[in-house]
């Protein structure tokens, strides 16, 4: 039997307060196939990004760890890419340079100087970011700078792509062309991507499993549901099937059920009833 190309096995992470010890995961196990798309969800606090950070080697696990290829993860390294949901480019570099910075860190004595020039443009323009190589941060728009950092992501070679709720912070057209770009780059690339969401709508539409999360503290995985739906994705003509509305009724049920539980709890207290129900309207409104 073939081992996985990416697993977590028993992580549990605690950190430390002035009260004692917190555990914010418990016992996670989760096993990704080489190529495989899989989106965290769950509710605010959570511990999708402490997994998400685990994976990347930013974060040691209490127990249990993390296997990629075999090999024990236990500290940052390019085979593993982050794109978080603030671009992090550096302000003063231009597009092309940025990218660079990254291609250089990796590919230093490995790549001449036209070889690296055309390893850059060739990421830009999987992105379609090439026609803006010399401009700077603050002169193209959010959804630019997003593209940017994600050819800077793809153009260290990473075989697991970490997306930290990439494209949280856009509008939904540009987060639309976004998800769409980026169905086609994993197709071409063949990338494993985990990418954490509160859109319910984008896990659905990207991924071939939706991990979902019981509530924290000591979260877990709560259900796992594979989409089965064919590729090449179109969000028009997915928008009335009924096996995508039955994958997105059923994260939406996982979700309110689990967001039920803390009202039941907050039920006892008038103030805490009212701050459950304000949290539930405004869970609602993410996912919907």
């Amino acid at each position: 039997m073939s081992e996985s190309h990416l697993e977590l096995t028993g992580v549990d992470i605690e950190f430390p307060t002035p009260k004692g010890p917190f555990q914010a995961l418990d016992d996670i196990n989760l096993k990704v196939d080489e190529g495989e798309f899989i989106s965290l969800i769950g509710h605010s606090g959570c511990g999708k990004s402490t997994v998400l950070n685990i994976v990347a080697g930013l974060h040691q696990a209490t127990r249990g760890g993390v296997l990629l290829d075999g090999r024990e993860v236990n500290q940052p390294g390019p085979e593993r890419a982050v794109v978080f949901q603030n671009h992090s480019l550096l302000p003063w570099l231009t597009v092309y340079q940025n990218v660079e910075l990254a291609v250089k860190k990796v590919f230093k004595g490995r790549m001449n100087r036209a070889e690296m020039r055309d390893w850059i443009n060739h990421n830009l323009a999987l992105v379609h970011m090439d026609h803006a190589l010399h401009k700077r941060p603050d002169e193209i728009s959010g959804g630019m700078k997003q593209r940017v950092g994600i050819a800077r992501a793809l153009a260290m070679q990473p075989k697991v792509l970490l997306m930290d709720e990439p494209f949280g912070a856009l509008d939904a057209l540009t987060r639309a062309h976004l998800q769409d770009s980026l169905m086609e780059i994993q197709a071409d690339l063949g990338n494993t991507v985990i990418m954490i969401t509160h859109d319910v709508d984008e896990a659905v539409l990207l991924s071939d499993r939706i991990v979902m999360m019981t509530n924290g503290p000591a979260a877990t995985v709560g259900e796992i549901v594979p989409i089965d739906l064919p590729r090449p994705r179109n969000r028009l003509a997915l928008a009335d099937d009924p096996a995508y509305n039955h994958y997105r009724h059923e994260v939406l049920t996982f979700l309110y059920e689990k967001q039920k539980k803390v009202e039941e709890i907050a039920g006892a207290n008038p103030a805490a009833a009212k701050s459950g129900s304000e949290a539930t309207t405004k869970a609602k409104e993410r996912v919907a």
